[in-house]
Protein backbone atom coordinates (compact mmCIF):
# COMPACT_ATOMS: atom_id res chain seq x y z
CA UNK A 1 0.00 0.00 0.00
CA UNK A 2 1.35 3.59 -0.57
CA UNK A 3 -1.22 6.00 -0.21
CA UNK A 4 -0.57 9.65 -0.53
CA UNK A 5 -2.50 12.69 -0.23
CA UNK A 6 -1.58 16.14 -0.76
CA UNK A 7 -3.94 18.82 0.28
CA UNK A 8 -4.93 21.86 1.81
CA UNK A 9 -7.81 22.74 3.74
CA UNK A 10 -9.25 25.15 6.09
CA UNK A 11 -6.72 24.05 9.24
CA UNK A 12 -3.74 24.81 6.71
CA UNK A 13 -4.18 27.57 4.71
CA UNK A 14 -6.15 31.34 4.89
CA UNK A 15 -9.52 31.29 3.34
CA UNK A 16 -8.07 34.10 0.73
CA UNK A 17 -6.30 31.43 -0.44
CA UNK A 18 -8.38 28.39 -0.70
CA UNK A 19 -10.70 30.76 -2.50
CA UNK A 20 -7.73 31.06 -4.86
CA UNK A 21 -6.99 27.22 -5.22
CA UNK A 22 -10.29 25.93 -5.46
CA UNK A 23 -11.26 23.31 -8.32
CA UNK A 24 -13.94 23.63 -11.13
CA UNK A 25 -15.51 20.31 -11.99
CA UNK A 26 -13.72 20.87 -14.93
CA UNK A 27 -9.85 21.31 -13.59
CA UNK A 28 -10.54 18.31 -11.38
CA UNK A 29 -11.19 16.10 -14.59
CA UNK A 30 -7.97 17.56 -15.75
CA UNK A 31 -6.24 17.04 -12.73
CA UNK A 32 -6.41 13.48 -12.52
CA UNK A 33 -6.30 12.55 -16.13
CA UNK A 34 -2.56 14.24 -15.47
CA UNK A 35 -2.04 13.06 -12.31
CA UNK A 36 -2.31 8.87 -13.50
CA UNK A 37 -0.55 9.89 -16.38
CA UNK A 38 2.93 11.21 -13.81
CA UNK A 39 5.05 8.32 -13.39
CA UNK A 40 5.25 8.02 -9.48
CA UNK A 41 1.03 7.32 -9.63
CA UNK A 42 -0.87 4.87 -10.74
CA UNK A 43 -4.23 5.76 -9.89
CA UNK A 44 -5.76 8.88 -8.06
CA UNK A 45 -8.74 11.16 -6.71
CA UNK A 46 -9.27 14.01 -5.89
CA UNK A 47 -12.07 15.34 -2.84
CA UNK A 48 -12.28 19.11 -3.46
CA UNK A 49 -15.09 20.83 -0.60
CA UNK A 50 -15.87 24.41 0.04
CA UNK A 51 -13.00 24.20 2.44
CA UNK A 52 -10.32 21.48 1.34
CA UNK A 53 -8.70 20.44 -1.58
CA UNK A 54 -7.22 17.01 -1.32
CA UNK A 55 -5.18 15.00 -3.82
CA UNK A 56 -5.16 11.30 -3.58
CA UNK A 57 -3.11 9.01 -5.34
CA UNK A 58 -0.89 5.41 -5.30
CA UNK A 59 2.76 5.83 -5.70
CA UNK A 60 5.71 4.07 -5.66
CA UNK A 61 8.33 6.15 -4.52
CA UNK A 62 7.23 8.90 -1.56
CA UNK A 63 9.61 12.26 -2.39
CA UNK A 64 8.25 11.55 -5.83
CA UNK A 65 4.83 11.12 -5.89
CA UNK A 66 5.21 14.57 -3.10
CA UNK A 67 6.56 16.64 -5.55
CA UNK A 68 4.68 15.79 -8.79
CA UNK A 69 1.26 15.67 -6.90
CA UNK A 70 2.20 19.20 -5.39
CA UNK A 71 3.19 20.55 -8.80
CA UNK A 72 0.24 19.40 -10.39
CA UNK A 73 -1.72 21.09 -7.54
CA UNK A 74 -0.35 24.51 -8.25
CA UNK A 75 -0.63 24.03 -11.77
CA UNK A 76 -4.48 23.62 -11.93
CA UNK A 77 -5.40 25.35 -9.03
CA UNK A 78 -3.90 28.30 -10.80
CA UNK A 79 -1.85 29.61 -7.21
CA UNK A 80 2.14 29.25 -7.49
CA UNK A 81 3.62 26.51 -5.94
CA UNK A 82 6.20 28.72 -4.00
CA UNK A 83 3.08 30.40 -2.65
CA UNK A 84 0.80 26.99 -2.37
CA UNK A 85 3.91 25.18 -0.77
CA UNK A 86 4.00 26.84 3.02
CA UNK A 87 0.07 25.93 3.08
CA UNK A 88 -0.08 22.08 1.63
CA UNK A 89 0.03 19.37 4.47
CA UNK A 90 1.23 15.00 2.84
CA UNK A 91 0.21 12.11 4.53
CA UNK A 92 1.21 9.21 3.71
CA UNK A 93 0.79 5.32 3.83
CA UNK A 94 -1.54 4.92 7.42
CA UNK A 95 -1.51 8.29 7.98
CA UNK A 96 -2.93 9.13 4.72
CA UNK A 97 -5.21 6.29 5.78
CA UNK A 98 -5.95 7.72 9.11
CA UNK A 99 -6.62 11.21 7.66
CA UNK A 100 -9.16 10.24 5.11
CA UNK A 101 -11.12 8.10 8.05
CA UNK A 102 -11.33 11.22 9.89
CA UNK A 103 -12.68 13.52 7.72
CA UNK A 104 -15.14 11.23 6.92
CA UNK A 105 -16.07 10.96 10.56
CA UNK A 106 -16.43 14.76 10.25
CA UNK A 107 -13.11 15.53 12.22
CA UNK A 108 -11.57 17.37 10.41
CA UNK A 109 -14.50 19.43 9.58
CA UNK A 110 -15.00 23.18 9.87
CA UNK A 111 -18.25 22.16 11.81
CA UNK A 112 -16.89 18.96 14.20
CA UNK A 113 -19.08 15.98 13.51
CA UNK A 114 -21.05 17.67 9.90
CA UNK A 115 -22.64 14.51 8.00
CA UNK A 116 -22.66 16.08 4.46
CA UNK A 117 -18.54 15.25 3.81
CA UNK A 118 -19.66 11.40 3.17
CA UNK A 119 -21.97 12.59 -0.05
CA UNK A 120 -18.79 14.37 -1.55
CA UNK A 121 -16.46 11.56 -0.45
CA UNK A 122 -19.20 9.47 -2.32
CA UNK A 123 -19.09 11.98 -5.61
CA UNK A 124 -15.28 12.25 -5.66
CA UNK A 125 -14.91 8.18 -5.54
CA UNK A 126 -17.69 7.97 -8.68
CA UNK A 127 -16.16 10.48 -10.66
CA UNK A 128 -12.69 8.79 -10.32
CA UNK A 129 -14.21 5.12 -11.55
CA UNK A 130 -15.53 7.32 -14.17
CA UNK A 131 -12.50 9.14 -15.29
CA UNK A 132 -10.80 4.80 -14.46
CA UNK A 133 -8.40 6.74 -12.09
CA UNK A 134 -9.62 4.69 -9.23
CA UNK A 135 -8.04 1.38 -9.02
CA UNK A 136 -7.91 -1.49 -6.09
CA UNK A 137 -6.34 0.85 -3.70
CA UNK A 138 -8.92 4.02 -4.11
CA UNK A 139 -11.67 1.76 -3.94
CA UNK A 140 -11.09 -0.06 -0.96
CA UNK A 141 -10.04 3.35 0.61
CA UNK A 142 -12.98 5.53 -0.03
CA UNK A 143 -15.06 2.94 0.43
CA UNK A 144 -14.30 1.75 3.65
CA UNK A 145 -13.73 5.79 4.64
CA UNK A 146 -17.67 5.61 3.81
CA UNK A 147 -18.40 2.55 5.93
CA UNK A 148 -17.01 4.51 8.94
CA UNK A 149 -18.04 7.64 8.53
CA UNK A 150 -21.68 5.98 8.63
CA UNK A 151 -20.11 4.13 11.42
CA UNK A 152 -19.26 6.67 13.26
CA UNK A 153 -22.49 8.96 12.52
CA UNK A 154 -25.06 5.35 13.65
CA UNK A 155 -22.58 4.20 16.61
CA UNK A 156 -21.68 7.90 18.68
CA UNK A 157 -24.00 10.77 18.83
CA UNK A 158 -21.17 13.32 16.71
CA UNK A 159 -23.33 14.86 15.24
CA UNK A 160 -24.26 16.68 18.53
CA UNK A 161 -20.92 17.87 18.41
CA UNK A 162 -21.65 20.04 15.73
CA UNK A 163 -24.17 20.57 12.78
CA UNK A 164 -23.84 20.49 8.94
CA UNK A 165 -22.02 23.87 7.50
CA UNK A 166 -25.82 25.30 6.45
CA UNK A 167 -27.14 24.91 10.33
CA UNK A 168 -24.30 26.17 11.28
CA UNK A 169 -24.60 29.36 9.08
CA UNK A 170 -28.08 29.75 9.89
CA UNK A 171 -27.35 30.38 13.24
CA UNK A 172 -24.92 32.61 12.68
CA UNK A 173 -27.16 34.30 10.75
CA UNK A 174 -30.28 33.78 13.43
CA UNK A 175 -27.18 35.57 16.05
CA UNK A 176 -28.42 33.70 19.14
CA UNK A 177 -32.27 32.97 18.31
CA UNK A 178 -33.52 29.35 17.54
CA UNK A 179 -33.16 29.31 13.46
CA UNK A 180 -36.81 27.84 13.44
CA UNK A 181 -38.50 31.19 15.35
CA UNK A 182 -35.90 33.13 13.16
CA UNK A 183 -36.62 31.94 9.71
CA UNK A 184 -40.59 31.30 10.44
CA UNK A 185 -42.39 33.25 7.74
CA UNK A 186 -39.63 34.51 6.01
CA UNK A 187 -39.32 34.48 2.05
CA UNK A 188 -35.72 33.09 1.07
CA UNK A 189 -34.19 32.86 -2.18
CA UNK A 190 -31.30 29.64 -2.83
CA UNK A 191 -28.97 30.34 -5.71
CA UNK A 192 -27.60 27.24 -7.37
CA UNK A 193 -29.25 23.55 -7.08
CA UNK A 194 -25.99 21.47 -6.01
CA UNK A 195 -26.17 18.86 -3.05
CA UNK A 196 -25.34 22.34 -0.92
CA UNK A 197 -27.89 24.40 -2.54
CA UNK A 198 -30.58 21.54 -2.26
CA UNK A 199 -29.72 21.20 1.41
CA UNK A 200 -29.67 24.55 2.41
CA UNK A 201 -33.40 24.83 0.85
CA UNK A 202 -34.82 21.79 2.55
CA UNK A 203 -33.18 23.04 5.44
CA UNK A 204 -35.49 26.45 5.32
CA UNK A 205 -38.23 24.28 4.78
CA UNK A 206 -38.20 22.25 7.89
CA UNK A 207 -37.73 26.03 9.41
CA UNK A 208 -40.84 27.42 8.53
CA UNK A 209 -39.80 29.67 5.96
CA UNK A 210 -43.00 30.88 4.04
CA UNK A 211 -41.49 30.72 0.35
CA UNK A 212 -38.15 29.38 -1.31
CA UNK A 213 -37.14 30.49 -4.42
CA UNK A 214 -34.69 28.82 -6.92
CA UNK A 215 -32.41 30.19 -9.26
CA UNK A 216 -29.95 28.27 -11.14
CA UNK A 217 -28.45 28.28 -14.56
CA UNK A 218 -29.70 25.06 -15.81
CA UNK A 219 -33.65 25.55 -15.51
CA UNK A 220 -34.25 21.79 -15.10
CA UNK A 221 -32.37 21.26 -11.70
CA UNK A 222 -34.32 24.27 -10.36
CA UNK A 223 -37.25 22.63 -11.32
CA UNK A 224 -36.38 19.27 -9.61
CA UNK A 225 -35.27 20.98 -6.72
CA UNK A 226 -38.55 22.67 -6.35
CA UNK A 227 -40.62 19.54 -7.07
CA UNK A 228 -38.74 17.63 -3.70
CA UNK A 229 -39.43 20.61 -1.94
CA UNK A 230 -42.73 20.60 -2.51
CA UNK A 231 -43.84 16.80 -2.71
CA UNK A 232 -41.44 16.35 0.86
CA UNK A 233 -43.90 15.40 3.66
CA UNK A 234 -43.01 17.18 6.60
CA UNK A 235 -42.65 20.70 5.17
CA UNK A 236 -45.71 23.26 3.35
CA UNK A 237 -43.43 25.63 1.80
CA UNK A 238 -44.36 27.61 -1.74
CA UNK A 239 -41.52 26.74 -3.80
CA UNK A 240 -40.73 27.90 -7.27
CA UNK A 241 -37.53 28.71 -10.06
CA UNK A 242 -36.45 31.54 -11.83
CA UNK A 243 -33.31 32.04 -14.07
CA UNK A 244 -30.58 33.97 -13.20
CA UNK A 245 -31.74 36.79 -14.71
CA UNK A 246 -34.20 37.35 -12.60
CA UNK A 247 -32.17 37.51 -8.83
CA UNK A 248 -31.86 41.23 -9.21
CA UNK A 249 -35.96 41.52 -9.21
CA UNK A 250 -36.10 38.74 -6.00
CA UNK A 251 -33.54 40.44 -3.84
CA UNK A 252 -36.77 43.21 -3.15
CA UNK A 253 -38.44 40.48 -1.97
CA UNK A 254 -36.35 38.00 -0.05
CA UNK A 255 -35.33 38.12 3.67
CA UNK A 256 -32.96 35.36 3.29
CA UNK A 257 -30.47 34.61 0.96
CA UNK A 258 -27.99 31.17 0.75
CA UNK A 259 -25.80 30.86 -2.94
CA UNK A 260 -23.77 28.15 -3.28
CA UNK A 261 -22.71 27.76 -7.08
CA UNK A 262 -19.74 26.63 -9.05
CA UNK A 263 -19.26 30.24 -10.31
CA UNK A 264 -15.30 31.63 -10.61
CA UNK A 265 -16.36 34.75 -9.98
CA UNK A 266 -18.91 37.04 -8.22
CA UNK A 267 -22.86 36.10 -8.54
CA UNK A 268 -23.92 38.74 -6.27
CA UNK A 269 -21.97 42.17 -6.15
CA UNK A 270 -22.19 45.04 -3.26
CA UNK A 271 -23.85 47.15 -5.64
CA UNK A 272 -26.14 44.78 -6.42
CA UNK A 273 -27.21 43.73 -2.78
CA UNK A 274 -27.37 47.79 -2.24
CA UNK A 275 -29.75 48.02 -4.84
CA UNK A 276 -31.94 45.34 -3.35
CA UNK A 277 -31.92 46.90 0.01
CA UNK A 278 -32.76 49.80 -1.41
CA UNK A 279 -35.76 48.49 -3.35
CA UNK A 280 -36.50 46.75 -0.86
CA UNK A 281 -36.62 49.55 2.56
CA UNK A 282 -36.99 52.19 -0.03
CA UNK A 283 -33.68 54.39 0.82
CA UNK A 284 -30.30 54.51 -0.63
CA UNK A 285 -28.25 52.60 1.44
CA UNK A 286 -24.73 54.28 2.50
CA UNK A 287 -21.56 52.61 2.73
CA UNK A 288 -20.30 52.31 6.42
CA UNK A 289 -16.93 53.82 6.25
CA UNK A 290 -13.97 52.02 8.01
CA UNK A 291 -10.52 52.55 8.40
CA UNK A 292 -8.21 55.42 8.60
CA UNK A 293 -9.64 57.52 5.90
CA UNK A 294 -13.45 57.32 7.82
CA UNK A 295 -11.82 57.68 10.88
CA UNK A 296 -9.73 60.25 10.20
CA UNK A 297 -12.74 62.17 8.26
CA UNK A 298 -15.22 61.57 11.42
CA UNK A 299 -12.73 63.32 13.56
CA UNK A 300 -12.26 66.37 11.23
CA UNK A 301 -16.28 66.58 11.21
CA UNK A 302 -16.46 66.19 15.07
CA UNK A 303 -13.52 69.16 15.31
CA UNK A 304 -15.81 71.61 13.02
CA UNK A 305 -18.68 70.85 15.12
CA UNK A 306 -16.89 71.59 18.74
CA UNK A 307 -16.07 74.93 19.41
CA UNK A 308 -12.26 75.39 20.19
CA UNK A 309 -10.94 74.60 22.97
CA UNK A 310 -8.87 77.31 24.96
CA UNK A 311 -4.80 76.62 25.01
CA UNK A 312 -4.06 75.46 28.21
CA UNK A 313 -1.46 78.59 29.53
CA UNK A 314 2.17 77.22 29.40
CA UNK A 315 5.05 78.05 31.96
CA UNK A 316 7.43 80.33 31.01
CA UNK A 317 10.37 78.70 29.91
CA UNK A 318 13.50 78.95 31.85
CA UNK A 319 15.74 77.70 28.97
CA UNK A 320 15.65 78.40 25.14
CA UNK A 321 14.73 74.96 23.30
CA UNK A 322 15.98 76.21 20.13
CA UNK A 323 20.02 75.91 21.03
CA UNK A 324 19.28 72.20 20.52
CA UNK A 325 16.79 72.21 17.79
CA UNK A 326 19.52 70.63 15.44
CA UNK A 327 19.89 67.49 17.14
CA UNK A 328 16.74 66.70 16.76
CA UNK A 329 15.79 64.72 12.96
CA UNK A 330 12.91 66.01 12.87
CA UNK A 331 11.95 69.47 11.51
CA UNK A 332 9.83 71.12 13.98
CA UNK A 333 8.84 73.98 12.66
CA UNK A 334 7.02 71.71 10.32
CA UNK A 335 5.34 70.06 12.98
CA UNK A 336 1.47 70.67 12.81
CA UNK A 337 -0.28 70.97 15.89
CA UNK A 338 -1.73 67.44 17.69
CA UNK A 339 1.64 65.72 16.44
CA UNK A 340 3.11 63.42 18.63
CA UNK A 341 7.14 64.01 18.02
CA UNK A 342 7.31 60.82 20.46
CA UNK A 343 5.05 58.59 18.71
CA UNK A 344 5.06 55.60 15.95
CA UNK A 345 4.21 58.26 13.34
CA UNK A 346 7.16 60.31 14.24
CA UNK A 347 9.76 57.48 13.57
CA UNK A 348 8.84 55.70 10.77
CA UNK A 349 10.97 54.98 8.14
CA UNK A 350 13.63 56.22 10.17
CA UNK A 351 17.13 54.18 9.69
CA UNK A 352 19.06 53.11 13.23
CA UNK A 353 21.43 55.42 13.29
CA UNK A 354 18.71 57.90 12.80
CA UNK A 355 16.44 56.30 15.73
CA UNK A 356 19.47 56.36 17.91
CA UNK A 357 20.06 60.34 17.38
CA UNK A 358 15.95 60.95 17.74
CA UNK A 359 15.69 58.68 21.21
CA UNK A 360 19.00 60.85 22.27
CA UNK A 361 17.50 64.07 21.84
CA UNK A 362 13.94 63.18 23.14
CA UNK A 363 15.85 61.57 26.64
CA UNK A 364 18.14 64.88 27.13
CA UNK A 365 18.51 66.63 23.38
CA UNK A 366 16.51 70.04 24.80
CA UNK A 367 18.89 70.41 27.75
CA UNK A 368 21.70 72.80 27.79
CA UNK A 369 24.92 70.58 27.68
CA UNK A 370 26.57 73.38 28.54
CA UNK A 371 25.43 73.54 31.86
CA UNK A 372 27.74 70.18 33.14
CA UNK A 373 24.99 67.84 32.19
CA UNK A 374 23.27 68.20 35.66
CA UNK A 375 20.83 66.31 37.32
CA UNK A 376 18.46 66.20 39.76
CA UNK A 377 15.17 68.28 39.70
CA UNK A 378 16.54 71.25 38.49
CA UNK A 379 17.78 69.54 35.31
CA UNK A 380 13.80 68.15 34.46
CA UNK A 381 12.26 71.69 35.55
CA UNK A 382 14.69 72.85 32.81
CA UNK A 383 13.57 70.14 30.62
CA UNK A 384 9.77 70.57 30.93
CA UNK A 385 10.14 74.11 30.24
CA UNK A 386 12.11 74.01 26.88
CA UNK A 387 9.29 71.33 25.81
CA UNK A 388 6.61 74.04 26.47
CA UNK A 389 8.17 76.60 24.66
CA UNK A 390 9.01 73.97 21.59
CA UNK A 391 5.57 73.34 21.64
CA UNK A 392 4.61 76.96 22.03
CA UNK A 393 6.76 77.57 18.51
CA UNK A 394 6.04 74.38 16.54
CA UNK A 395 2.79 73.20 18.12
CA UNK A 396 1.35 71.09 20.93
CA UNK A 397 3.44 67.74 21.71
CA UNK A 398 0.97 65.78 23.47
CA UNK A 399 2.13 62.59 25.39
CA UNK A 400 2.74 59.15 23.36
CA UNK A 401 -1.05 57.21 23.34
CA UNK A 402 -3.65 56.03 21.11
CA UNK A 403 -6.07 58.48 19.65
CA UNK A 404 -9.27 58.01 21.20
CA UNK A 405 -11.73 55.69 19.26
CA UNK A 406 -14.34 57.67 16.86
CA UNK A 407 -17.89 56.32 17.59
CA UNK A 408 -19.42 55.29 14.76
CA UNK A 409 -23.53 55.35 14.25
CA UNK A 410 -24.92 52.48 15.36
CA UNK A 411 -25.79 50.42 12.45
CA UNK A 412 -29.48 49.31 11.74
CA UNK A 413 -30.88 45.81 11.69
CA UNK A 414 -30.61 44.07 8.98
CA UNK A 415 -33.33 43.26 6.88
CA UNK A 416 -31.37 40.98 4.53
CA UNK A 417 -29.89 37.92 5.69
CA UNK A 418 -26.53 36.51 3.15
CA UNK A 419 -25.30 32.96 3.83
CA UNK A 420 -22.21 32.36 1.20
CA UNK A 421 -21.41 29.06 1.11
CA UNK A 422 -19.75 28.96 -1.97
CA UNK A 423 -15.45 28.31 -2.73
CA UNK A 424 -14.64 30.38 -4.02
CA UNK A 425 -16.82 32.83 -2.46
CA UNK A 426 -20.34 33.66 -4.61
CA UNK A 427 -20.89 36.95 -2.37
CA UNK A 428 -18.87 39.79 -2.43
CA UNK A 429 -17.48 40.60 1.17
CA UNK A 430 -17.60 44.07 0.64
CA UNK A 431 -21.51 43.58 1.14
CA UNK A 432 -20.78 43.90 4.89
CA UNK A 433 -20.42 47.10 4.91
CA UNK A 434 -24.19 48.13 4.07
CA UNK A 435 -26.39 48.83 6.46
CA UNK A 436 -29.36 46.74 7.12
CA UNK A 437 -27.53 43.85 5.82
CA UNK A 438 -25.96 40.53 7.47
CA UNK A 439 -23.39 38.31 5.80
CA UNK A 440 -22.27 34.93 6.84
CA UNK A 441 -19.28 33.17 4.54
CA UNK A 442 -17.21 30.40 5.05
CA UNK A 443 -14.30 32.93 6.56
CA UNK A 444 -16.91 34.02 9.37
CA UNK A 445 -18.02 30.19 10.13
CA UNK A 446 -14.70 29.35 10.17
CA UNK A 447 -14.12 32.25 12.81
CA UNK A 448 -17.29 31.15 14.82
CA UNK A 449 -16.17 27.51 14.61
CA UNK A 450 -12.73 27.69 15.90
CA UNK A 451 -14.25 28.08 19.41
CA UNK A 452 -17.34 25.07 18.91
CA UNK A 453 -17.72 23.00 22.50
CA UNK A 454 -16.17 19.98 21.22
CA UNK A 455 -18.28 17.11 22.25
CA UNK A 456 -17.64 13.47 24.45
CA UNK A 457 -18.61 11.49 21.64
CA UNK A 458 -15.90 12.83 19.29
CA UNK A 459 -13.26 10.65 21.77
CA UNK A 460 -15.28 7.58 21.00
CA UNK A 461 -15.08 8.36 17.27
CA UNK A 462 -11.40 8.67 17.04
CA UNK A 463 -10.89 5.64 18.79
CA UNK A 464 -13.53 3.78 15.96
CA UNK A 465 -11.07 5.66 14.03
CA UNK A 466 -8.04 4.07 15.27
CA UNK A 467 -9.06 0.49 15.42
CA UNK A 468 -10.55 1.02 11.39
CA UNK A 469 -7.24 2.41 10.52
CA UNK A 470 -5.43 -0.64 12.54
CA UNK A 471 -8.43 -3.16 10.70
CA UNK A 472 -7.75 -1.43 7.21
CA UNK A 473 -3.39 -1.81 7.22
CA UNK A 474 -3.88 -5.23 8.88
CA UNK A 475 -6.11 -6.30 5.69
CA UNK A 476 -4.15 -4.53 3.08
CA UNK A 477 -1.03 -5.84 4.24
CA UNK A 478 -2.55 -9.50 4.29
CA UNK A 479 -4.16 -8.85 0.88
CA UNK A 480 -0.32 -7.94 -0.60
CA UNK A 481 1.07 -11.38 0.79
CA UNK A 482 -1.64 -13.52 -0.54
CA UNK A 483 -0.32 -13.53 -4.17
CA UNK A 484 2.74 -14.73 -2.91
CA UNK A 485 0.91 -17.60 -0.83
CA UNK A 486 -1.06 -18.69 -3.76
CA UNK A 487 2.02 -18.50 -6.42
CA UNK A 488 3.68 -20.96 -3.68
CA UNK A 489 0.68 -23.22 -3.48
CA UNK A 490 1.01 -23.49 -7.46
CA UNK A 491 4.05 -24.32 -7.13
CA UNK A 492 3.70 -26.83 -4.92
CA UNK A 493 0.73 -28.12 -6.78
CA UNK A 494 3.20 -28.23 -9.96
CA UNK A 495 5.89 -30.67 -7.84
CA UNK A 496 3.00 -32.70 -6.87
CA UNK A 497 1.88 -32.90 -10.37
CA UNK A 498 5.41 -33.86 -11.67
CA UNK A 499 6.17 -36.02 -9.52
CA UNK A 500 2.95 -37.90 -9.76
CA UNK A 501 3.79 -38.33 -13.52
CA UNK A 502 7.64 -39.14 -12.77
CA UNK A 503 6.09 -42.34 -10.71
CA UNK A 504 3.54 -42.90 -13.75
CA UNK A 505 6.63 -43.76 -15.66
CA UNK A 506 8.37 -45.99 -13.48
CA UNK A 507 5.20 -48.11 -12.17
CA UNK A 508 2.79 -48.11 -15.62
CA UNK A 509 0.95 -50.96 -14.76
CA UNK A 510 -0.63 -49.12 -11.39
CA UNK A 511 -4.00 -49.04 -11.12
CA UNK A 512 -6.58 -46.08 -10.46
CA UNK A 513 -7.27 -46.86 -6.89
CA UNK A 514 -4.14 -46.93 -6.09
CA UNK A 515 -3.02 -43.91 -8.39
CA UNK A 516 -5.44 -41.37 -6.49
CA UNK A 517 -4.77 -42.60 -3.38
CA UNK A 518 -0.96 -41.83 -3.43
CA UNK A 519 -1.65 -38.65 -5.50
CA UNK A 520 -4.00 -37.67 -2.24
CA UNK A 521 -1.37 -38.74 0.11
CA UNK A 522 1.34 -36.58 -1.44
CA UNK A 523 -0.98 -33.44 -1.56
CA UNK A 524 -1.73 -34.18 2.17
CA UNK A 525 2.23 -34.16 2.94
CA UNK A 526 2.70 -31.23 0.91
CA UNK A 527 -0.51 -28.93 2.37
CA UNK A 528 0.51 -29.83 5.88
CA UNK A 529 4.56 -29.21 5.61
CA UNK A 530 3.05 -25.27 3.79
CA UNK A 531 -0.26 -24.72 6.34
CA UNK A 532 1.86 -23.40 9.02
CA UNK A 533 3.89 -21.36 7.35
CA UNK A 534 1.48 -20.10 5.09
CA UNK A 535 -0.89 -19.10 8.22
CA UNK A 536 2.24 -17.76 10.23
CA UNK A 537 3.39 -15.37 7.47
CA UNK A 538 0.23 -14.08 6.66
CA UNK A 539 -0.01 -13.10 10.22
CA UNK A 540 3.25 -11.31 10.52
CA UNK A 541 2.26 -9.95 7.15
CA UNK A 542 -0.34 -8.22 8.77
CA UNK A 543 1.48 -6.70 11.41
CA UNK A 544 3.08 -3.35 10.92
CA UNK A 545 6.27 -3.59 9.28
CA UNK A 546 5.17 -7.05 8.05
CA UNK A 547 5.82 -5.98 4.26
CA UNK A 548 8.97 -7.84 4.32
CA UNK A 549 7.37 -11.16 4.55
CA UNK A 550 6.31 -11.33 1.32
CA UNK A 551 9.55 -10.58 -0.14
CA UNK A 552 11.13 -13.41 2.50
CA UNK A 553 8.74 -15.63 1.07
CA UNK A 554 9.90 -15.03 -2.62
CA UNK A 555 13.25 -15.88 -1.83
CA UNK A 556 13.36 -18.27 0.21
CA UNK A 557 11.27 -21.10 -2.56
CA UNK A 558 12.26 -18.84 -5.19
CA UNK A 559 9.57 -18.20 -6.56
CA UNK A 560 9.06 -16.18 -9.66
CA UNK A 561 8.07 -12.61 -9.45
CA UNK A 562 5.92 -12.88 -12.84
CA UNK A 563 4.09 -15.78 -11.55
CA UNK A 564 3.43 -13.65 -8.44
CA UNK A 565 2.22 -10.76 -10.65
CA UNK A 566 -0.06 -12.56 -12.86
CA UNK A 567 -1.90 -14.11 -9.74
CA UNK A 568 -2.10 -10.48 -8.45
CA UNK A 569 -3.67 -9.52 -12.02
CA UNK A 570 -6.08 -12.49 -12.04
CA UNK A 571 -7.46 -11.25 -8.74
CA UNK A 572 -7.97 -7.72 -9.74
CA UNK A 573 -9.84 -9.26 -12.96
CA UNK A 574 -12.14 -11.31 -10.69
CA UNK A 575 -12.75 -8.54 -8.39
CA UNK A 576 -14.13 -6.42 -11.15
CA UNK A 577 -15.75 -8.92 -13.23
CA UNK A 578 -17.22 -9.91 -10.43
CA UNK A 579 -18.49 -6.18 -10.02
CA UNK A 580 -19.26 -5.87 -13.37
CA UNK A 581 -21.95 -8.74 -12.76
CA UNK A 582 -23.32 -7.03 -9.83
CA UNK A 583 -24.14 -3.65 -11.54
CA UNK A 584 -25.41 -5.94 -14.23
CA UNK A 585 -27.53 -7.61 -11.78
CA UNK A 586 -28.55 -4.36 -9.83
CA UNK A 587 -29.62 -3.12 -13.30
CA UNK A 588 -31.92 -5.54 -14.07
CA UNK A 589 -33.42 -5.85 -10.77
CA UNK A 590 -34.57 -1.71 -11.26
CA UNK A 591 -36.01 -2.74 -14.35
CA UNK A 592 -36.10 -0.02 -17.30
CA UNK A 593 -35.52 3.85 -16.53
Amino acid sequence: MSLLVVGLSHRSAPVSVLDRASLSVEAQVKLLQDTVAAEPASEAAVLATCNRIELYADVDKFHAGVAELSTLLAQHSGVGLEELTPYLYVHYEDRAVHHMFSVACGLDSMVVGEGQVLGQIKDALARAQELHTAGRLMNDVFQQSLRVGKRAHTETDIDRAGQSLVTFGLEQLAAGSPVDSWARGKKALVIGAGSMSSLAAATLARAGVAEIVIANRTADRAERLVQILTEAEDTQVLARAIPMGSVADELTRADVVVSCTGATGLVLTADAIAAGVEGRVGQQPETVRTGAVGAAEASAHDARKAPAARPTPLPPAPVAATSTDEDCPLDLASVPPGFSVMGEAAVAGMDAATLEQHAAWAVSGTVDRRQGGRRGAEVDTELIGALAATAASAGRIPERRRPEPVAEPPRPEPVLFLLDLAMPRDIDAATHRIPGVRLVDIEALAEASADAPMAADVDQVRRIVSDEVAAFGAAQRAAHITPTVVALRTMAADVVAGEMARLEGRLPGLDDKHRAEITQTVRRVVDKLLHSPTVRVKQLAAEPGGAGYADALRTLFDLDPETVASVSRAGESTEKNAKAAQNAADAENRGPA
